[in-house]
């Protein structure tokens, strides 16, 4: 229940919808159990014609029967027999007119309470997952994250907040169509009460397992989801080496998996409600025959009219009762899918401002690197670097595979935080400075151009989306992305499919770079931005790299001699360590490691 209560967080403000949801369900129950309660004088309109029969006015207003018989008794004296059937006939229109019109408001009402907490749940689990470190994201499937986002908030919404629907109403309707019974029949009414609780205890039993078996099923469609993920995104290597019969046989396993789980749970919540009938049937049936049995005996002072309303009100018990085991068979599932979508709410991010961050925005002297380490769990990546990176100076991370270039870089934007010593922008640490304020300071390219499925306008104005079209084609000639852009089907309109799967690898390059030249940070990170390309694409790209540069501090990770040669100062890392750093010539008139690996041209990543 904590998890139940956990999400109705996320109806706040509830007693918006609740307050006249419960008014109109307690009006649409009041008129709905009137319309069988009418059938009485209905039937002893048609037919008792003894008008000579007098009628008294019941003592008490709770003898909802008589007072309805008493009525159509005075209509008749006043009216006739034609008159009091019209009046019955009336009634009994404006009273189920007013129980539906009721119901509709009701659920209209909980509709928008189902909309709005989907609504709250979605953007809660969204924001989170977007507020996480990057650390999270290495050890998670992202298929598993987008099944929670999108399936398990669905879920959600159709069986815990659907249930609500049920906890308000159908408790009322129950309710009252047991106290009509009680005013009715009160010793018949207790007999047939005896049999509920087996009816109740059956259901239960069927429905005791549900729980897990959903949290099985939302594990597996995670994995499916996953699966499809993998499939799409890495397609032509899966054709490239033949593996297509091998991911469709591992995605055939899990999807046959997910099947048999579903159709377990299928089994059980479909035999929940087929019991539950059946068990209802058995219990009128019972009443028939004993209540019938005292009335053909004349030991019963229950009269026929009354015995048929009767049967027809104990008919429809079974309705609420029966919607109300079936919620509780339904909630199993959205539970074990909202304590998957609140984990991923619970997730909390391992980088965070300090509660004396300051805003930066302008960068004017150094960054200081003092005495550097970082693990990933026991493997030590950078063991005591200590690297002071001046304004305006290009510098470049040069090593062997594993050496440290890349956490490096991200220690800067605070991608990863060091495990010790600290980072220094301007003589403050970037532990106490804002992180979007960091952030807005550097700007990224990566050796993997990450592009979104939009217009090549767009994505050079990702960040920053008020950018105008002289601006964004500015950008694109310092970039050399202008000429082939025009040449596109739409120019700067043209949308580039996904992860930019129509522009070739320089392009999509190209366009990155653009894109950080419209963001104009006064620091760059450039993580291997021409290893991908051909030698053409390559001094296209180094060209506008060497635009980007300008006027700028530049951080360089790369492996070619043509990237790095002309930096102020190169970094060789070997094994999370400084192992040598000047300038080019004087590197290599050392004879050391940065002169094997200019020898051998592999400065890899």
């Amino acid at each position: 229940m904590k998890t139940y209560f956990r999400l109705l967080s996320f109806a706040k403000p509830i007693e918006k919808f609740a307050i006249p949801y419960v008014i109109a369900t307690i009006l649409s129950v009041i008129f709905n159990t009137l319309n069988l309660a009418l059938l009485a004088p209905l039937l002893n309109t048609l037919f008792n014609k003894n008008t000579q029969h007098i009628v008294a006015k019941p003592a008490s207003w709770l003898s909802v029967i008589d007072t309805f018989n008493y009525y159509a008794y005075r209509a008749t004296v006043d009216y006739g027999i034609d008159g009091a059937l019209k009046f019955v006939c009336i009634t009994i229109v404006v009273s189920v007119f007013l129980s539906n019109l009721f119901r509709y408001l009701s659920q209209r009402i909980m509709e928008n309470l189902r909309i709005h907490t989907l609504l709250n749940l979605r953007k809660a689990v969204f924001n989170n997952v977007m507020d996480l470190h990057l650390g999270y994201f290495s050890n998670e499937r992202k298929g598993d994250i987008i099944s929670k986002i999108a399936s398990d908030v669905q879920v959600v919404q159709f069986s815990v907040t659907g249930t609500l629907q049920v906890v308000f109403k159908e408790p009322f309707q129950l309710i009252a169509y047991i106290v009509m019974l009680f005013l009715i029949s009160y010793k018949l009414t207790l007999f047939s009460l005896l049999v509920i609780p087996i009816s109740a205890f059956i259901i239960s039993r069927i429905v005791k397992s549900l729980k897990q078996q959903a949290t099985e099923s939302q594990q597996s469609y995670g994995n499916m989801i996953s699966y499809l993920d993998e499939a799409l995104s890495g397609i032509k290597i899966i054709k490239a080496f033949n593996a297509t019969a091998f991911i469709k046989q591992k995605f055939s396993n899990e999807n046959n998996n997910y099947s048999r789980i579903i159709r377990n749970m299928a089994r059980r919540q479909q035999l929940a409600s087929p019991v539950s009938e059946f068990l209802g049937v058995s219990m009128v049936a019972g009443i028939v025959l004993y209540g019938g049995s005292l009335i053909i005996a004349g030991t019963s002072s229950l009269k026929a009219a009354d015995f048929i309303v009767y049967i027809a009100l104990f008919s429809q018990v079974m309705r609420p009762a029966k919607a109300i085991s079936d919620a509780f068979s339904n909630i199993h599932s959205g539970i074990a899918a909202g304590e998957r979508v609140l984990d991923l709410i619970d997730e909390k991010p391992k980088i965070n401002d300090a509660p004396d961050a300051v805003f930066i925005g302008t960068f004017s002297d150094s960054i200081r690197l003092e005495n550097v380490s970082f693990a990933y769990n026991e493997k030590e990546v950078l063991k005591e670097v200590s690297l002071t990176i001046q304004k305006g100076k290009n510098i470049a991370l040069v090593g062997p595979s594993g050496g440290g270039k890349s956490t490096l870089m991200d220690l800067l934007p605070r991608f990863i935080e060091p495990t010790k010593g600290r980072i220094l922008m301007d003589g403050k640490d970037i532990q106490h400075i804002q992180t979007d304020s960091l952030r807005a300071l550097m700007g990224v390219v990566n050796q993997e151009s990450v592009l979104f499925n939009d217009t090549i306008f767009n994505n050079i104005a990702f960040a920053k989306p008020d950018a105008t079209q002289a601006q964004v084609e500015a950008a694109a000639k310092i970039a050399n992305a202008h000429e082939f852009i025009l040449n596109t089907e739409n120019g700067y309109q043209t949308n580039i499919g996904d992860r930019g799967s129509k522009l070739s690898g320089g392009q999509k390059q190209r366009i990155s770079i653009a894109r950080a030249v419209l963001s104009n940070p006064p620091i760059m990170l450039l993580d291997e931005a021409t290893s991908a390309l051909d030698t053409e694409s390559e001094k296209l790209v180094q060209d506008a790299l060497n635009n980007l540069t300008k006027n700028r501090t530049s951080l360089i990770i790369a492996h070619r001699l043509s990237t790095i040669q002309n930096a102020d100062e190169i970094v060789v890392l070997e094994n999370g360590q400084i192992v040598e750093q000047g300038n080019h010539q004087a590197l290599i008139d050392k004879n050391g490691l940065y002169k094997r690996l200019i020898d051998m041209q592999t400065f890899d990543k």
